[in-house]
């Protein structure tokens, strides 16, 4: 079945039914209720985010008009600039869509994947890849968008490029009858976690799940790993300046408790030198302890992590 191939209803695509699917625009709380969700269940945590400079290389090794213009651009010309259209195409925002879908396929399939991210495609719903159920959009109101712009002060570009992506993504989730979740500020993290546990429900029930302490603690320095990588990535860009290893960012505690909610700011050299644990947290069950036990065969049989 091709990507961009239309279904008939209730035809599905075995090769990613082991996938929650999270989208929505920037700044809709997809990345904390994801990680709230990976910790509670024991599941792999995909976040497109942390794929942008792969995904950014793979369509400049393509030839992509918009991405060789963006790459050639200054920082303050790609964000002072370009209408807000223009910024569009240069995020890349239909392009990475597929490339998601390649980088699940690539995926081992247990446990389940939460996939989270903007350019999460819509059409996978219509297309076979996700099951309506197991996918929700977070959708912000206007009013909601409007106010994390005056919490958090936003470049004029970024401004005008999210509110388009509200458009463009809720329009995209209306075509492929993707169920949509308001995010007004109503709920809080945890509400919002229920609201979409309720909904996954049947697939969180199927599983797989990693139960085992060591296997869960792994899931979460892979996902640890991948935002470390995008620091890397970023840096790695010739027009980039600085030294990423004194980088500081926000990583998620490894003790693998399920209640656990805590993150770490710890720099980019001291994450990749030990253990990231909150204080008073529990200590790590040794790598080498769990290393067959995440991951499995892509193919299947990888149940009872």
């Amino acid at each position: 079945m091709a990507a961009d191939e239309p279904i008939e209803a209730g035809d599905h695509d075995p090769r990613l039914s082991h996938v929650l699917w999270i989208g929505g625009p920037p700044r809709a709380g997809k990345s904390s209720v994801a990680t709230r969700l990976v910790r509670r269940h024991g599941l792999r945590l995909y976040n497109a985010d942390t794929r942008t400079w792969e995904h950014r290389d793979r369509a400049l090794r393509a030839g992509n008009p918009a991405a060789l213009r963006w790459e050639a651009m200054s920082p303050d010309e790609r964000w002072d600039g370009p209408p807000p259209h223009d910024l569009l195409e240069m995020s890349l925002h239909r392009e990475r869509g597929a490339m998601v879908i390649d980088d699940l396929l690539d995926l081992p399939r247990a446990p389940l994947v939460v996939a989270e991210g903007s350019v999460l495609p819509a059409s996978a719903a219509s297309t076979g890849f996700a099951r309506h159920s197991q996918a929700v959009w977070l959708l912000p109101t206007r009013s909601f968008q409007e106010g994390t712009f005056r919490e958090r002060p936003t470049r004029p570009g970024t401004v005008a490029l999210y509110r388009l992506l509200v458009e463009t993504i809720g329009r995209e989730a209306s075509e492929h009858g993707v169920a949509v979740l308001a995010v007004d500020g109503s709920r809080d993290v945890d509400a919002t976690v229920a609201v979409i546990e309720e909904l996954f429900a049947d697939a969180l029930a199927r599983g797989p799940r990693a139960r085992r302490l060591g296997a869960r603690q792994a899931l979460l320095h892979e996902a640890n790993e991948a935002i470390a990588a995008q620091v890397r990535g970023f840096y790695a860009r010739p027009w980039a300046n600085g030294d990423p290893d004194a980088v500081v960012r926000e990583f998620i505690c490894e003790c693998g408790d399920p209640q656990c909610d805590a993150s770490v700011l710890t720099s980019l050299v001291a994450f990749e030198s030990g253990d990231v644990l909150a204080p008073g947290h529990g200590a790590r069950v040794p790598p080498t302890a769990v290393r067959r036990t995440v991951g499995g065969t892509r193919g299947g049989g990888e149940g009872g992590i």
